[in-house]
Order: C-alpha cells, then structure tokens, then sequence
C-alpha cells in the first residue's frame, strides 16, 4: 500500500512535531496515520481534553534493525529473561499504561485502538519473563512492512532490571534476521536511546523511507510468536 497523506501533504504541515488535532481517534485513522508518517499521542489541556494530537517530530529518532548497541552488562541481563512475541499483548500496554508511571498518556481508549490493532495483527508486542514466570518488561508497536514503530516500554523494579532494553535488543535482532535494512522508529531520541544506537533523521528524511518501507514484505510476526522464546 503506497504512503497516505490523511492530513495533507507533508509540506503543509506546520514546522513543529505537533502536525494536528482530531475529535475522532479510532483503529482505522491510526493505521492511516502511520502510513502518513504520524502518529497519535493525547495532549491534555482543559480547552480540548477530548481531542487527539497527531505528531510528526521534525527529528525522527531511529534504529536501524541489528544495529542496536549490545554492552556488556545488557548481555549478562538477557541470560535472566525468556523472551516471547505477542504472548501477553494486553499485559503490557496495561503496564505502559499504569497511571504512576511519569509523562503517562495511555488512557482506555488507547488500549482499545491498540488492541484492536493487535488483533488485526498492526501491533505487535515482546514480552520478558523471568525465571519465575513474571511478566519482568516488555514492549510494544505497531508493524508495518519494513518498519516497526515503537510505542511504549516497561520494565518492574527490583526483578525487571534492563528488561525493557532487552526486549528492544531481542526486537531489533529478530527484524535483523533476513537482512533488510528494517527500521525501529521510537519517536524522539533521548541520551539513553542514543546510547543505544539511536539515530535522529530528519521529518523529509523519514518519510522518504517509509514510503519504500511499508511496501514490504511483514517480517514473520506469526512465526516468532509461535516460537515461544528468542
């Protein structure tokens, strides 16, 4: 499917990430966004509480799959975890989602977008569990050809350490594995996402790969989860 434009041509977008504001926010117009290059994120203020805010950041951060920066220390926490694909979707967007968490936005009606689009097999998620069976991180994004665009991720303190870094490591290698250039998009790099191997491109730049990248073939998303472990 060639790359939308569901809120109009890139060069009329104002030059700032936030690109637009919705009164309707349902599994459809998420999936066409994506495919347009943005993605949706609530902005509450007391004047639009109800609204969508649509994001396209003027710097992209990325990871090229199989590119992400493995120390030492990250090695020896993966030995702790089994890792699955799409083994407890809604466990992990509910733990992305717990309202202590800082900076939290996903309400109800992201988990249910998110869900449907899990269902429809656009979201996708890895689990960590440790040695005991408890669901220790995890992560999860919506899977479009070539691309994988990350939204949330959580680890538990005390027996959940790097489990969250781990699952991107175990995401990046599996997206690596046939050896095309797929790309992780995680939104905005931060220090600690750089450190990774994250990378920021710009807006034009990001949307020049992705009109080749949704063109692709899905990576084996079924194959993986039925895997059961990296």
């Amino acid at each position: 499917m060639p790359m939308l434009e569901v809120f109009g041509p890139p060069r009329s977008w104002p030059g700032e990430d936030l690109v637009a504001f919705s009164d309707r926010f349902d599994a459809d117009l998420a999936l066409a966004a994506y495919r347009s290059g943005v993605f949706p994120m609530p902005l509450r203020r007391a004047f639009f509480p109800e609204r969508m805010a649509w994001w396209s950041p003027l710097r992209r951060g990325v990871l090229a799959a199989g590119e992400l920066k493995v120390s030492r220390s990250l090695r020896q926490s993966a030995r702790r975890y089994r890792v699955t694909c799409d083994q407890a979707f809604d466990r992990v967007i509910a733990a992305c989602a717990e309202p202590d968490r800082p900076g939290g936005w996903i309400d109800a009606d992201i988990q249910a977008v998110y869900g449907r689009l899990h269902r429809m097999g656009r979201v996708h998620s890895v689990e960590c569990w440790s040695a005991d069976g408890r669901l220790a991180g995890g992560l999860y994004g919506v899977g479009l050809g070539g691309l994988f665009a990350g939204e949330s991720m959580f680890h538990r303190s005390g027996y959940g350490r790097d489990a969250s870094k781990v699952a991107l490591w175990r995401l990046a290698e599996w997206l690596g594995r046939d050896g095309r250039p797929r790309l992780i998009d995680v939104q905005w790099s931060t220090p600690h996402l750089a450190s990774l191997g994250v990378s920021e491109i710009s807006r034009a730049a990001y949307l020049d790969r992705l009109a080749e990248l949704i063109d692709w073939p899905d990576p084996p998303w079924a194959d993986w989860a039925r895997s059961g472990r990296s």
